[in-house]
């Protein structure tokens, strides 16, 4: 364990020296939008800071993604659980920090947590990662990421889970919420799952080289669990999004 601990300390050194220059600007555009009436200037400030936070561990080494015969994207994790629970922690203490803003938490429409509405989320994450497993199938393991260890698996959830609970909270929590003042209920949700694929160009395009494989799946993915969030609320849209990361990077289909 201290071994895992030692090997992770480095690796999340130098994440920090790439995205804290970055973080700090947007830190003082936030400051500066801090008690507009309207929480949009807010939010962007917050989905650009998400953005920076998600596509610098690319080159820091912390994720990689992968394409087989220009169709079947794959995604692997960092094997260093203590790396994955440090970015899961950080991901929960993002989304209580940003929920004290009155403004935002305002907001959020979490729903409730009955069997019902933890179902469809499961039947969410379940829909959402079908396709990309469907095409993989035909593809040996090693050539899309390779085996994930098994006891790196509960470090995985947690991150797969509280991680891209950050992301619902952003994007289906804060934007769809304001959105929903301006529009119908379901255009928020098609612009939701729409700016959500679109805030992927970066990493699909530029910071990766997946390309129009992962804007497909993040569009199909966005637009289920903006429509779940329009229907039940923002805890099955989390759940949905945590599991099909979860499924995709754990190799276990």
């Amino acid at each position: 364990m201290s071994a895992t601990i030692d090997a992770a300390v480095p690796l999340l050194l130098n994440y920090l020296m790439l995205a804290l220059p970055g973080l700090a600007l947007l830190a003082i555009c936030f400051w500066l939008a801090r008690g507009d009436r309207d929480p949009l200037p807010r939010i962007i400030i917050l989905l650009l800071g998400f953005i920076l936070i998600r596509d610098a561990m690319t080159p820091a080494g912390l994720w990689e993604f992968g394409l087989v015969d220009g169709v079947v994207p794959w995604l692997r994790m960092s094997d260093n659980w203590a790396v994955l629970v440090v970015f899961g922690l950080g991901s929960l203490l993002l989304v209580a920090a940003t929920l004290r803003d009155r403004g935002l938490a305002r907001l959020v429409r979490w729903g409730d947590a009955r069997p019902t509405t933890i179902l469809l989320g499961i039947a969410g994450g379940a829909l959402a990662s079908a396709p990309v497993l469907a095409i993989s199938f035909a593809h040996a393991l090693e050539g899309r990421g390779g085996v994930v260890a098994l006891a790196l698996l509960p470090a995985l959830a947690f991150f797969a889970f509280a991680g891209n609970l950050a992301e619902e909270v952003f994007f289906r929590g804060f934007l769809q919420g304001r959105l929903e003042r301006a529009m119908s209920g379901v255009r928020a949700a098609l612009l939701s799952g729409f700016l959500f694929a679109a805030c992927h160009a970066f990493l699909a395009t530029t910071v990766t080289a997946v390309g129009w494989p992962l804007l497909a799946f993040t569009l199909w993915e966005g637009l289920i669990c903006a429509f779940l969030r329009l229907w039940r609320g923002v805890i099955p849209a989390a759940i949905a999004h945590g599991l099909a990361i979860f499924l995709l990077s754990s190799a276990l289909i």
